[in-house]
């Protein structure tokens, strides 16, 4: 069992190589102009629901904005989206999203994030690493109602605040842990 566990674990690893080196590529201009579209309405109505957001996107100096991420597993699960950075009210670059795991799970959904990076340090770390690994560097603050409540402008102390929205399917459990964000070449 072990020994079968460990080629599950491996020919995971292996796709999950295979689908980050293919898909580090730069989107055509058709891709970037969807992209740019669905990321900027994506953000807005993640404005208009929840003022948490709003409020910190008005402090934040860029934001990571992914608008669709594709989430599917049976034992073996990977996510994938595009997106881009934001600051300033343009695009900075183009950014992938991809996140492997095996264990328990069962189920496909489709979700947006955006992270918001509140300071030059954060900005420039994403922006010079060359894939950086959320929970490695900037300290990221996944923001759910809870934290958004006791969140405000005077509060911000932390590099960068997560929000994740417009969930839709079926899959147990959801976080943007062992997430890679890659720009896109």
């Amino acid at each position: 069992m072990a020994r079968f566990r460990s080629m599950i674990a491996a020919a995971a690893l292996a796709l999950g190589s295979v689908a980050v080196t293919a898909c580090s590529s730069l989107p055509d201009e058709y891709d970037r102009a969807e992209i740019d579209s669905d990321s900027r309405q994506a953000l807005n109505t993640l404005y208009a629901q929840n003022e948490a957001a709003k409020a910190i996107g008005s402090q934040a100096r860029a934001v990571l904005v992914f608008p669709s991420i594709v989430k599917a597993g049976l034992g073996v699960g990977g996510a994938y989206g595009e997106g881009q950075m934001i600051s300033g009210g343009r695009t900075v670059d183009y950014y992938s999203s991809f996140t492997g795991s095996w264990g328990l799970q069962a189920g496909a959904q489709q979700y947006g994030y955006a992270v918001f990076l509140m300071n030059d340090d954060a900005v420039k770390y994403v922006a010079d690493s060359e894939g950086w690994e959320i929970g490695v560097g900037p300290t990221v603050v996944l923001v759910n109602a809870g934290v958004a409540e006791n969140l405000s402008t005077t509060s911000l102390k932390d590099d960068a605040y997560a929000f994740i929205f417009n969930q839709k399917g079926l899959m147990a459990g959801l976080s943007i842990e062992g997430t890679k964000i890659t720009k896109l070449k």
